[in-house]
């Protein structure tokens, strides 16, 4: 078995010492340096194949971020950490844009390079260095995805939303599948796409509203009795009869608008602007509650706010799994939660993570938390379990 080699790039003669002498010391046999850009890529185009790759940000010529654009233009396979002095948020953004140039990043270590640090990000290399089957997930045609819809082959799952002060259930967001007669479960970001692409979304997004209303109707009997939300594309907010269709379905199954949240996800809502206003606000004028989804992630936020009636604002999981330990992250989450308090909207904090977020959230008074710390979606049957089981968990929190 061929030792894996590590590349360390850095204009600085001392801190390529350092960190070739670190790497030794840590059982790394084969370490190459390089002063420069150029010479770190001349080496690589010679074959000489490099599983590891260290690069300071700040370097004369080619600097760091031209480095990595031209290591993601050659098809670089292996692994790559960037090292510098520079500021944790410009780390990363080159981390960030790293990823964008299809590079496989670990993270980022800050001068002087710490030998803990150093050894940790060694360590999460060989975890992730272990080969794993490579599967690619089928796509499916349009006329594949109008068969389920007719045929009815949808289903929803069902994510909770918790109360941070009580840990109560007070909501789920119901998230499609497609029961798949021949390859099983098969998850929305295989179909959504083509459904979106070819006209059959309107469709979709009917049948995932009336499955959910009647999901309620058995929740009820139950005595259970969260807020649905159902996420609602552009596509239905073209059609200037869609805010009649959900009002009778509402009616149809017994349940009151207050019983229904439709989520829209910002970055949608630039298109075809009058015709959507025109349906959101006869949602609102008929008590349907509007949350905006993603905050933070699509275009012109805050005029979205400005000129939409929603009530219910979700943070992106961006900016919230790990906010606690993360400054700039906190900082956008605490400014979208000020904005939700000051129009008066329920907060709802997506992608907690951990108890670390959760104790963040309710630090922070976040009126709600949705993620997979809380539960991952599930079929409409389990729910009284998980809940059962979520009381007894979250005890534990308090």
């Amino acid at each position: 078995m061929i030792p894996p080699r590590v590349f360390v790039l850095d204009d600085d003669p001392f801190a390529l010492k350092l960190l070739a002498r670190q790497l030794a010391g840590l059982g790394v046999p084969q370490v190459e340096t390089f002063p420069t850009g150029e010479a770190a890529l001349s080496a690589l185009e010679q074959d000489r194949a490099a599983d590891l790759v260290l690069a300071d940000l700040n370097m004369p010529g080619m600097d760091g971020v031209e480095f990595l654009r031209h290591l993601g233009e050659r098809g670089y396979t292996g692994s790559l950490a960037l090292v510098s002095g520079e500021d944790v948020r410009i780390l990363e953004t080159a981390e960030r844009l790293a990823g964008a140039h299809g590079l496989r990043v670990l993270g980022h270590l800050t001068k002087p390079v710490a030998l803990q640090a150093l050894e940790e990000l060694l360590e999460r290399w060989k975890s992730r260095a272990l080969p794993r089957p490579v599967q690619r997930k089928k796509t499916y045609g349009t006329q594949e995805v109008r068969r389920a819809i007719e045929l009815g082959e949808l289903l929803n799952y069902y994510q909770p939303k918790v109360e941070l002060a009580t840990g109560a259930l007070r909501g789920v967001e119901a998230l499609v599948r497609w029961l798949h007669p021949e390859d099983g479960l098969v998850f929305p970001e295989q179909f959504i796409g083509v459904a979106e692409e070819h006209g059959l979304i309107d469709a979709l997004t009917r049948v995932v509203l009336s499955q959910a209303l009647s999901q309620a109707q058995r929740w009820r009997a139950e005595g259970l009795t969260p807020r649905i939300a159902v996420n609602v594309s552009m596509e239905n907010l073209r059609r200037l009869d869609f805010a009649d269709f959900v009002a009778s379905e509402v009616e149809r199954h017994g349940l009151m608008p207050s019983d229904l949240i439709l989520e829209v996800t910002e970055s949608r809502l630039m298109q075809d602007a009058p015709n959507a206003l025109d349906v959101l606000t006869r949602l609102r004028l008929k008590r349907f509650s509007l949350s905006i989804d993603d905050f933070g992630t699509g275009h012109s936020s805050l005029v979205q706010l400005r000129n939409i009636p929603f009530d219910e604002l979700k943070i992106d999981q961006g900016f919230v799994h790990g906010a606690g330990q993360d400054n700039t992250r906190g900082a956008i989450f605490e400014a979208s939660l000020n904005i939700a308090r000051q129009l008066g909207m329920t907060s709802v904090a997506e992608g907690v993570e951990d108890a670390a977020d959760w104790a963040y959230l309710l630090a922070a008074g976040c009126d709600l938390a949705q993620g997979y710390f809380i539960a991952r979606p599930m079929p409409g049957h389990a729910l009284p379990a998980w809940q059962a089981d979520w009381q007894g968990r979250h005890v534990t929190l308090v």
